[in-house]
Order: C-alpha cells, then structure tokens, then sequence
C-alpha cells in the first residue's frame, strides 16, 4: 500500500494531531503490518531503511525517537506516523510484546532524538564541587573516587569520575565516565534525570537566580564539546560528538563486517581441511605401499639369516665329528707305541742283537712321537681356525644387518630415481604416439629419451654403489668412535663431578630430596634409614619395563610426536602429594635419562657429560679436557 499518499504530501504543525489519529486508525484497521512473528515487528514507514525487524521494545523505541525529534531533518508527516505507530504499539501491541519478553528495565533510547549530537563514550559533567583553599594557595577538593562511589549507591554505575584541574588547582568539576554500551546510556540519562528532577540539572545551573548549593550535573552534548572551558577542552581530547543514528549504523556495519569475515574463516577452514585430507589419503598409501616393501625385505633378510645359520650349525658338525674321529685315532695310536716300548724294554735283556733293535725301535718311537707332537699342534691350529671360523660367521651376520639398514636407507633414493626412469619412459611412449614413423623430429626426440633414461639408469648403479660404499666405511668409524668413547668414559669414571667435563650415571635416582622430605617428618637417623627404604622401591620401579609413564604428544605446527611424562600416573601422582614436588622432579629425571639412553635394559649407564652446559659431551671435548689434565699433571711433577 502507498504511504505517501497526496493528501499527506502537505502537513502543518497545526494539522499534526490530527494527522497522528488518522495514522493510528489505519493501523487499527490493519491497513499496515506491524506485527511480523511472534516477537518480530516491522516498521511500515521505514521501507527502506537497512534493518527490517525489530523487538517490540526496539520498534517502540524506534517510533518514539522519530516522533519526538527535534531535527529538521524530519518532515511533520514522518513524525506523526512514527508517533501514531507509538501510540498504536503501546494501546494495541502492549500486551503481546511484554509477555513475549519481560522487560528488566527501562528502554535506554525511549525519548532521545536520534539525531542529536551527544559526547561519545558516554560522558556526565558535575559542577559546583566543593572546594578549599590550601597553605600553597591552590584549591583542593575532594578526590573522584569518593563521588564514583556516591553515584554507584544511587545506581548509575559509572566506571570512574576525573575531577578537573588547572593552574590554580581543583576547578570545582568533574567529567563522569559511563560504559559504552546501551545501558550505559541508560545510566547516563539516568543520572542526568535523577538531578533535574531535584532542579540541579544544566538549566537550573544556567538560570540568573540565586547563588547555586549542591552539586549540579546533566550528559556532556554539543555545546559542551564546543565549549572553551576547561570542560570543553578535556571533552575534546577524549571523546566524539555522534549521534544515535550514527552509533547504531556504526554497530551494525561491525556485525556485518564480523559475519563476512567468519564466514570467509569457514570457508578457507573447510578448503583446508578437505586439502588435509587429501593429503592424509596420499600419505596412508604411499605408508601401504613402502610397510609392504619393507615387510619383503624383511622376509628375505630372515630367510636368507635362516640359511647362513643352517649351514653355519651343518658345518661346524662335520668339524667337530672330525675332530672327535682324529682325537680318538691318536689315542689309539698311543697306548700302542706305549704298549711296544714295554716290550722293547722286556727284550733288551735277551742280547745284544735285539738291544740294537730295541734301540732302533726306540727311535722309531721318538720320531713318532715328534710326529704326534706335530699332529697335536695341527689339532691346535685346527681349533684356533674353527674359533676363528666363527668369529667370521659373526662378522658375516653383522654385515647382513648392515645391509639391510643400508637397503632401507637407499629405498627412498631408489625410489625417486625409479620415478624419474618411469617419467622419462612416459615421456617416450608419448613422443612415440605424437607422429608418423618418417617424423624426423619424433625420431631425435626419442633417441633424446631413450640417451637420458640409459644416463638415469647408470647414475642408479652408481648411485647404489657409492651407497654400499659409504656405509661400509661410516660403519667403520663409528666402531672406532664407539670404542674410544667407552675408553675414555672408562678413564674419566674417577674424576669428580665438579670437573667441567665428567661421566654421569644416566638414570641413578638422586636421593637428596627424599632425605630432605623424611627429615620433615622424622629426626635425623629415622629420616636417614626410611629415605633409604623409599628410594630402593624407587629405583626397582624405574628398573620395571612394565612401567612406561609416558605419554605421546603431538608437537605445535609439525607431524611429529614427542613422548612426555604422563603427570596423571597414579605412582608419580602419589610420589609429588607424598613426598613433594622435588622428589617428583628427581624420579621424572631418572626415568627421562633411562628411556633416553637405555630404554629396553632398564639400567643405569655412564655417559660422558658435559657439566658445565648440562648436556651430552662429545668425544672431542673429552679428549681436550684429558690432554688439559695431563699437560696439569706434568707441570706439577716439574716436566715443563
């Protein structure tokens, strides 16, 4: 329906209370619609504005701004229908629209003109503060928080109140802050209303009559932000003139703002979200396909172990059964020269012919006893080969450990290199289906290909052997570098901890903070002997493998994972309430070193430890803090 109809189009101030109860019967009649839901409402002569609906109280306070406006902004005819639109809201909507919502208090924009420029945050002024004068003849006065508190038991809830001064002291002013929101408006207007109501509003501190006692006080407006007073002059470095409208507009552009940029939040979130998961599917099929390679390895590496030790064990049977045959064949042969040498001496008695024999037989029976003698010598050798023989079966193990290790590490190499290779097959089978077979270009091109895939394929081979190469050697050096570490940690186990560089016992459990924490408890050799017992059940917990009070974390911005101590562990939980917090501290660092360094025996270790920066030391800082020692030693004995 028409709202702006021509009979309307000229309206006098005269005229206006008329035009008001013709409004309010068409809306009576149902001639527009205010009432949208429930608890919705529309205003019919705003169509255009940007916000449609409206609370019962909003649209009230809507219809009253508009109709009781002072601005020329507004023609006489909008004002009558917004106050017509009032009045049909409170006779005729009342009802409904309070039992929609209670209303806790009264509508903070209810009388005010939407359009007046009012200081912004929310601002009161009080004049006519008492003063006095001080012995250095400035004026003092009472401080801001005292009349925050006045006007806080009244109700009007400011945040603070600054009293305003100047070069002679309290200028017998003040400015008094308010929230920026709704109800703080309310208790602003609150607070002016309650002091024109005792006639010490700003028009009774205006008006030319008698001399002026209490305080007076109303809402810093235009006039008083123009002002040149010093009130005027503090409204303009901390507040704005706006008006409602203004605000209101402002408060609805931010919730706009803030639904688009949460909405465009969502969006990028889900695309992220749906790229993660992509990703996470490539990942989980690439792991498939490379826990299925290394579960072939696997399965090779244990069939062919399998074998080595099968013929390794038939070996060293035929050895041995060798060994046991030859030893019994030599014993056998000499308990048969013993038995002859008893004879020849039997004989030597007979004559002189057969001494001759006996004695040549004598020394038959040496050479082959010296021939025994060699043959036990053999059987030696033959011992210390079959020790070494297993020795090498041991190193032969170890090397097919490392070449498992060395096949695991050059897979992902072997992997990019096999993708290149089938790239560039691709890349040939393209070519090839790209012309004719007389195509000249074609032709170059693949033999291009075909040159590049043979190079990828030689820079495969000998990519595996330098591989097999390095490792072998790294193997090396590490076995050398493993073996002096041990030798010096061996050679620095007496020197005292005090030493900047020293060995320390990973895992031993320091037992300063449970004697501390019995001494609390019991005398001194009481606290002694139940410390002792607390910390051997201590360290048989940290030797446990069943024992694991530790947690998996994922760490921030990356795909690792970081075991941490679980603090809700029941043993550990009990420890830190019994014993206090350092005992607690003292078993995490324990059982922190022991999964460190030596996590499936469960012991302690030495290590070689730098105390002076709290950390692993390396072999290099051992062997300059040895050669430190001994270059001290030699100049005490007076060698330099």
């Amino acid at each position: 329906m028409d709202i702006s109809s021509g009979e309307d189009s000229d309206i006098s101030e005269s005229e206006m209370e008329e035009c008001q109860d013709k409004y309010y019967e068409k809306l009576k009649n149902g001639n527009h619609t205010v009432k949208v839901s429930e608890e919705t409402y529309t205003c019919p002569y705003c169509p255009k504005k940007k916000k449609k609906n409206y609370l019962y109280k909003e649209l009230l306070q809507h219809a009253s701004g508009v109709g009781n406006s002072n601005s020329d902004k507004r023609s006489v005819r909008e004002k009558a229908n917004h106050l017509a639109l009032a009045k049909y809201l409170e006779n005729d909507l009342a009802a409904v629209g309070s039992s929609s919502k209670p209303v806790a208090q009264e509508d903070p924009l209810s009388g005010c003109d939407h359009d007046e420029k009012i200081v912004w945050p929310w601002t009161g002024i009080v004049v006519n503060i008492p003063t006095r004068r001080a012995e250095d003849g400035r004026s003092v006065g009472e401080s801001g928080s005292k009349l925050r508190d006045e006007l806080i038991r009244r109700g009007f809830n400011p945040l603070r109140v600054h009293p305003l001064w100047n070069y002679r002291g309290h200028s017998g002013t003040a400015v008094v802050e308010f929230r920026k929101d709704w109800p703080g408006l309310h208790n602003a207007l609150s607070f002016e209303k309650a002091y024109e109501a005792d006639h010490h509003g700003k028009k009774d501190w205006g008006a030319n009559n008698d001399v002026k006692c209490g305080l007076y006080a109303w809402v810093a407006r235009a006039d008083d932000y123009k002002s040149n007073s010093i009130i005027g002059e503090h409204l303009r470095k901390t507040s704005d003139l706006k008006t409602i409208s203004e605000i209101m507009e402002e408060e609805a552009r931010k919730q706009d703002r803030l639904v688009s940029n949460l909405t465009n939040l969502i969006e990028t979130k889900n695309k992220h979200i749906k790229e993660m998961e992509e990703r996470c599917s490539e990942t989980s099929n690439s792991l498939v396909v490379l826990m299925e390679e290394k579960d072939n390895l696997l399965q090779a590496y244990n069939e062919e172990i399998k074998k080595i030790q099968l013929s390794a064990r038939e070996h060293f049977q035929r050895i041995s059964n060798d060994h046991e045959k030859l030893k019994s064949q030599l014993e056998s042969h000499k308990k048969d020269l013993e038995l002859r040498g008893v004879e020849l001496e039997k004989r030597e008695a007979l004559n002189e012919s057969e001494r001759k024999k006996l004695a040549e037989e004598l020394e038959e029976n040496a050479v082959q006893n010296s021939a025994l003698h060699l043959a036990a010598l053999e059987q030696k050798r033959a011992d210390e080969n079959v020790m070494k023989l297993a020795e090498d079966q041991k190193r032969q193990k170890e090397e097919l450990h490392n070449r498992i290790i060395q096949l695991e590490k050059q897979l992902d190499q072997k992997q990019a290199l096999e993708l290149e290779i089938e790239q560039l097959r691709g890349s040939l089978n393209v070519i090839r289906h790209m012309g004719d077979e007389d195509d000249i270009e074609v032709l170059k091109k693949i033999e291009a290909s075909l040159k590049e895939l043979r190079e990828k394929e030689g820079e495969l081979e000998d990519l595996e052997a330098l591989n097999q190469t390095l490792i072998v050697r790294e193997r090396k050096s590490n076995d050398e570098l493993q073996e002096a570490r041990k030798e010096l940690i061996n050679g620095l186990k007496e020197i005292s901890s005090r030493a900047q560089i020293g060995v320390k016992r990973m895992g031993e459990l320091d037992t300063k903070p449970f004697l501390e924490a019995m001494k609390r408890r019991y005398n001194e050799e009481l606290a002694e002997e139940r410390a002792s017992e607390v910390c051997s059940l201590w360290e048989e917990y940290l030797k446990d493998p069943d024992w694991h009070p530790f947690k998996r974390i994922k760490l921030e911005g990356k795909e690792e994972y970081e075991e941490v101590i679980d603090d809700k562990d029941e043993k550990l939980t009990d420890l830190k309430n019994e014993m206090g917090n350092e005992a607690y501290k003292a078993v995490c660092s324990a059982i922190m070193e022991i999964n460190e360094y030596n996590p499936s025996g469960r012991y302690i270790t030495s290590e070689l430890w730098n105390y002076t920066e709290g950390r692993k030391a390396t072999l290099k800082e051992g062997v300059k803090f040895l050669l430190k020692l001994w270059d001290t030693a030699k100049r005490k004995r007076g060698m330099i």
